[in-house]
């Protein structure tokens, strides 16, 4: 057959293949849509009044023929939400035949909200005045739960340290940004780690920082509204941006007015330092507050800041003030990527990046709906006697294990050894890994050039228009790079799980005044191939906290202890334990001009020297949470 030909044929059949999945779930949404019609009385553009008089345009549901009134779940988003659909129909519907009352509002300044936008809407005033509209309206029973994923989980935690009286129960998925400080954490709502900034901030923003935007006056009707965005859904369409390009671009405080985006809150907040004053007067929930609220906290292994999210269960249930908050909080921690749970494979493996981790899938509408029948209408389900307090996936093991805490006590920290004859520079250096302590004097050195930073592939990722990709995948290519430290466990006799914090240590000297370093504990498989689970990564200014900044003296060792990663892992029998060190992970985490100076208004960098020491006296190593055999 004729080449242009084939081409064409083949084209064709790609179509034909393609037809019916795609009419399939149209008609699927279809049919959704037309029995939640059939079960739903509908109020769409209701303006709820807020303290100040601005409006906040609401979506109400509930059930037609049911008895109310109704418990509410209610979802507050920054993001555009008209009609139902396609990805928001299955939980309305379930939430209606359920009886309860179904509820989404745009926070302020989005869309058809009136006001100027804030960050996580501003959840201390905002969200307290659109619990007390719900729990006051006819078809509502007083009993508000609130739910989401992301950026609708985000809101939830300022709003559960009010502790408003119709505030019964709360399902924050992947809530991270939402948390400022939580113990050895200071992420801010994900903007740093390690006190080195995410770019994944400044990519978010560009989409949502809409200050300049078209309105419709106010005092137009419900009818008016309703119409009119039927016809105008006000949502900004952005100029394409190559992100992996534009992260390359300096000055850093530039990326988003480069890129065409109106003014914002960007700028301001990547001038701000970790543990600046500010953060702690905004909508972000900090260990310093309490907590009046059950939750069941969604989470995920290969999500941003998994950390702090597992530090806040942990604070929630040690410092609320009302004990039976502390006791009614649940947490399920799943193999997937940023809020990826209902999208679990039910019939065959989940592949994260390219990691295969087994049979991972999990009802999520009955660990959902449990809970809410539980706390909001009283039900005796049994919800607390059945439900473990921490489910969590051990992957490697591929499989879902239940604890009465997280991490689970019968882990056994156990300490692992970074050494090497002084050529630990990539995988075919002499790097190794081992319980032993290392005797004499030795250390490793690399050389990081900003303008050539290691780049990032898989990890906790989130949000970031595929500049760099989220989950598990062969980091053998990253590891062939001089400019990366690599030390290897022999093959194990016997499976190793470790479930809980991974600590390390690390004893550095470089002669630059500041720079970075990243740890990554991996998975090497008999064949080499070698899968990423987790990593870290801290500045070296901050490592007397992130209240100071100390600048390095050529020379002179420091001990840095990054904040930990987080895991539920079992390395097989004939595997290895791998962990990298480099002073990049590039364009995940912005890269360290090694000055000494802002970093993000500077456009000139220096190359540094770098050097991880491991000896009896400087003894680096890392801490693996190691279960008991089973």
């Amino acid at each position: 057959m004729h080449a242009g030909k084939l081409f064409r044929s083949l084209v064709a059949a790609a179509i034909l293949a393609l037809l019916p999945l795609g009419l399939a779930a149209q008609d699927e949404f279809d049919s959704k849509l037309e029995e939640f019609n059939e079960i739903a009385v509908s109020s769409e553009m209701v303006m709820v009044p807020m303290r100040d008089g601005v409006t906040l345009a609401t979506n109400v549901y509930y059930p037609k023929s049911q008895p109310g009134p109704f418990p509410v779940i209610f979802v507050k988003t920054p993001y555009l939400f008209g009609p139902l659909t396609e990805n928001s129909v299955g939980f309305a519907l379930e939430a209606v035949k359920r009886g309860y009352a179904y509820v989404v509002q745009n926070e302020r300044g989005r869309y058809y909200s009136r006001g100027k936008w804030e960050i996580l809407g501003d959840p201390a005033v905002d969200g307290y005045d659109s619990l007390t509209w719900l729990a006051a309206q006819k078809w509502s029973n007083g009993s508000v739960g609130t739910y989401g994923c992301s950026s609708t989980a985000e809101w939830q935690l300022e709003l559960a340290a009010k502790n408003h009286p119709a505030h019964k129960a709360m399902v924050p998925m992947a809530a991270g940004a939402g948390i400022g400080r939580v113990g050895e954490f200071y992420e801010q709502g994900n903007l740093y780690k390690g006190g080195v900034l995410q770019t994944l901030f400044a990519v978010w923003l560009y989409g949502v920082q809409q200050e300049l935007r078209p309105q419709f006056p106010d005092g137009l009707s419900q009818e008016d509204l309703q119409r009119l965005r039927k016809i105008y859904d006000l949502a900004p369409n952005m100029p394409p941006v190559d992100w992996k390009k534009q992260l390359r671009k300096l000055p850093a405080i530039d990326w988003l007015r480069n890129a065409g985006a109106n003014d914002g809150p960007y700028a301001e907040l990547v001038s701000r330092k970790p543990d600046d004053p500010k953060w702690y007067t905004g909508g972000l929930y900090h260990d310093d507050q309490d907590f009046g609220v059950p939750a069941f906290w969604f989470n995920s292994w290969f999500d941003v800041s998994q950390g702090p999210n597992l530090a806040l269960f942990n604070h929630v249930r040690a410092k609320a003030s009302d004990p039976e908050v502390r006791n009614a909080q649940y947490m399920l921690i799943a193999p997937t990527l940023h809020c990826a749970f209902g999208r679990i494979p039910k019939r065959k493996d989940l592949i994260v990046g390219e990691l295969n981790v087994g049979r991972a899938w999990f009802d999520v509408n009955e660990q959902v709906f449990g809970f809410f029948d539980y706390y909001l209408k009283g039900a005796k389900n049994s919800f607390p006697e059945k439900t473990p307090r921490v489910r969590y996936y051990t992957m490697g093991r591929n499989q879902w294990e239940n604890a009465d805490a997280w991490p689970p006590g019968e882990a056994v920290p156990t300490v692992f050894h970074l050494s090497s004859a002084g050529r630990a520079n990539s995988l075919f250096g002499d790097g190794t890994l081992s319980t032993e302590a290392p005797t004499g004097v030795a250390s490793d050195t690399s050389t990081y050039d900003p303008m050539n930073p290691v780049p990032s592939l898989g990890g906790g990722v989130c949000c970031n228009a595929g500049a760099t990709l989220g989950g598990s995948f062969d980091q053998r290519a990253i590891e062939a790079r001089a400019d990366v430290l690599v030390y290897t466990s022999a093959p194990l006799d016997d499976p190793i799980q470790i479930t809980g914090s991974v600590y390390a240590t690390l004893y550095v000297s470089s002669d630059a005044k500041d720079t970075d370093f990243t740890v990554k504990l991996v998975d090497v498989h008999p064949d080499g191939t070698a899968y990423n689970i987790d990593d870290t990564i801290l500045r070296a200014r901050y490592r007397d906290g992130y209240h100071t900044q100390a600048f390095m003296e050529p020379g002179k060792v420091y001990e840095l202890k990054p904040t930990p990663m987080s895991t539920s892992y079992e390395f097989q029998k004939g595997h290895r334990i791998r962990v990298e060190v480099s002073s990049s992970k590039f364009p995940q985490y912005m890269r360290n001009l090694n000055t000494g100076g802002n970093n993000y208004d500077e456009t000139k960098g220096v190359v540094a020297r770098n050097t991880l020491h491991h000896s009896e006296r400087y003894p680096s190593k890392i801490v693996l949470p190691v279960m008991p055999r089973r």
